[in-house]
């Protein structure tokens, strides 16, 4: 039987000044290596720390080493221009914008290191609570594929994902092999699937979304392949950049899909507000998985009450025992490197928050 982790976390922290400050200096060439990696321990460090005293059952590094959720890949792998991809809008429920520059793939992919081994070796010794891993998703990593762009490289989006599933299944073994028992996909690609503006562009330029989530399964099922004993979780939520999304919708498009067909044993579900539609979906979760509940908003600072969260979990324990449930923050806190519109203090408010609901509801564990 899997563990329940009541108390989870989807998986970035905001990243404090020092560390942007020593990003920005070490990309400059202004600081070495030996004192920039001395820098990441700190930041990870005080991740830890942070989320022990919140009293998590589960801790990350806080993501401290990426840029962004998906920087391992492109850091740890060549054949990715950086900055070079098409830009996607994320808004505000205010209308205010940013436009965020994706990578690129524009030569064939080649492993410089293992993407997230150094992540996980560290978070083990620093730490004897139940340690997770955060991977990017293959379906993400396909919206660095651009025709014109990449063609050079991969005549084809599948040769080019092809590569994507043999790095990062290799991935997984590597991270298995080392001891780590609880490995988190990131897939927010899938909001795409069920947002109906983003659908009907997605007919509109001749691609049936539906066979598209059918390919987001099959990749991330090849990716997570067969290992018993440990513990997959896949976290989809609609965008998350500076406290900005970039789509809406419930789940009821790719509950069926995902639920049934994906071999994830949590799935870490954006709970927090209207965007994410009702628990209805939640039928169609098999009886042998849990749904992590992402009901405490990480994009603004008001602090959720605690008997609101607790009338929701009742709420969507109408759909799934209440055994099957656990609570988490509906996304990361930083999810780039920038962050949230949330301070320091207002982050560990909110853990805090999740673990004592938890403990109120479930009880220790």
């Amino acid at each position: 039987m899997m563990p329940a982790y009541r108390s989870d976390v989807v998986g970035s922290l905001l990243r404090p000044a020092y560390l942007k400050e020593a990003r920005t200096n070490y990309a400059a060439g202004t600081l070495s290596d030996a004192a920039f990696k001395q820098i990441e321990d700190r930041a990870v460090d005080e991740a830890i720390t942070l989320q022990v005293r919140a009293g998590m059952d589960v801790v990350s590094d806080g993501e401290m080493r990426r840029y962004a959720f998906f920087g391992h890949l492109i850091e740890a792998t060549e054949g990715f221009d950086k900055l070079g991809g098409w830009a996607i809008p994320f808004h505000d429920e205010a209308g205010n914008e940013i436009v965020f520059k994706r990578p690129v793939v524009v030569s064939r992919l080649k492993r410089r290191r293992h993407l997230c081994a150094e992540e996980f070796t560290y978070l083990r010794a620093r730490t004897d609570r139940p340690a997770k891993v955060t991977l990017i998703s293959a379906q993400q990593a396909a919206a660095y594929y651009d025709p014109e762009q990449s063609k050079g490289a991969y005549p084809t989006i599948d040769a080019y994902l092809a590569d994507v599933v043999d790095i990062l299944r290799a991935e997984v073994d590597e991270l298995i092999r080392l001891g780590c028992t609880y490995i988190q996909i990131d897939a927010p690609q899938y909001a795409g699937l069920l947002d109906p503006a983003i659908r009907e562009g997605y007919r509109q330029r001749g691609n049936d979304p539906d066979r598209l989530l059918d390919r987001c399964i099959e990749l991330d099922n090849a990716v997570i392949g067969d290992h018993p004993g440990i513990t997959f979780g896949i976290h989809l939520c609609r965008g998350n950049n500076q406290s900005k999304f970039y789509a809406s919708g419930g789940y009821d498009p790719i509950a069926a899909h995902v639920f049934r067909h994906t071999r994830f044993d949590r799935f870490l579900l954006e709970y927090d507000d209207e965007r994410s539609g009702g628990f209805e979906p939640l039928r169609e979760v098999p009886d042998d998985r849990v749904i992590v509940l992402g009901l405490v908003t990480t994009k603004k600072p008001t602090l959720e009450s605690k008997g609101m969260l607790k009338e929701r979990i009742a709420d969507a324990a109408r759909f799934v025992p209440l055994e099957r449930l656990a609570l988490s923050p509906q996304c990361g806190f930083a999810s780039t490197e920038e962050g949230n519109l949330l301070t320091a203090a207002d982050q560990e408010a909110k853990l805090r928050l999740v673990t004592t609901v938890a403990r109120e509801v479930w009880g220790a564990t």
